[in-house]
């Protein structure tokens, strides 16, 4: 649990002091650039993902904030659940939090990659991409996990069958 704990630690550091610097980088200093297919561009999001309850501008942070206290103190109650997807949620607090703190900071979160190619896309962060990754993580384990019941099942059940059958002999 201690070695987990640091890797997500440092990890955590990393991303959101490497988010936070980029973001800094388009709110301050125009780091704007135009390409023919993905153009980095600054965007202010008052909302979550494409923009939706941006209504709650004011209070969204707070409710965020509430939101990462309420699974911070789940995770502190039932450690085995930090224990086995650390680095989900390590990606997911770091994400969210820098995500929070532009809100704090600049009013709204920072996005600047804007996707523009065949199609408009919504314009994302760095962070939205680890939330996004964080999630397929959780996603991939909890799929992995459902196989493997069902095939400790199943192997319970052949075992089952087997000593019933031996049982008649």
């Amino acid at each position: 649990m201690k070695r987990k704990l640091i890797i997500g630690i440092l990890l955590f550091s990393i991303i959101f002091i490497l988010d936070q610097v980029v973001k800094y980088g388009f709110a301050n200093l125009n780091w704007d650039v135009n390409g023919p297919y993905m153009s980095l561009k600054l965007a202010y999001n008052y909302g979550v993902a494409f923009s939706l309850l941006s209504f709650l501008q004011e209070y969204l942070k707070y409710i965020q904030l509430l939101l990462i206290v309420a699974g911070t103190l789940y995770l502190l109650k039932n450690k085995e659940v930090y224990e086995e997807y650390y680095l989900p949620i390590t990606l997911l607090y770091a994400g969210g939090l820098s995500n929070i703190l532009d809100r704090f900071t600049y009013g709204g979160v920072v996005d600047y990659f804007y996707w523009h190619y065949g199609f408009e896309f919504a314009i994302f962060n760095i962070a939205d991409v680890i939330i996004n990754i964080a999630v397929a993580i959780i996603i991939y384990k909890q799929i992995i996990q459902i196989k493997d019941e069902k095939k400790n099942k199943n192997i319970k059940s052949w075992i089952l069958k087997l000593k019933m059958n031996l049982a008649m002999i």
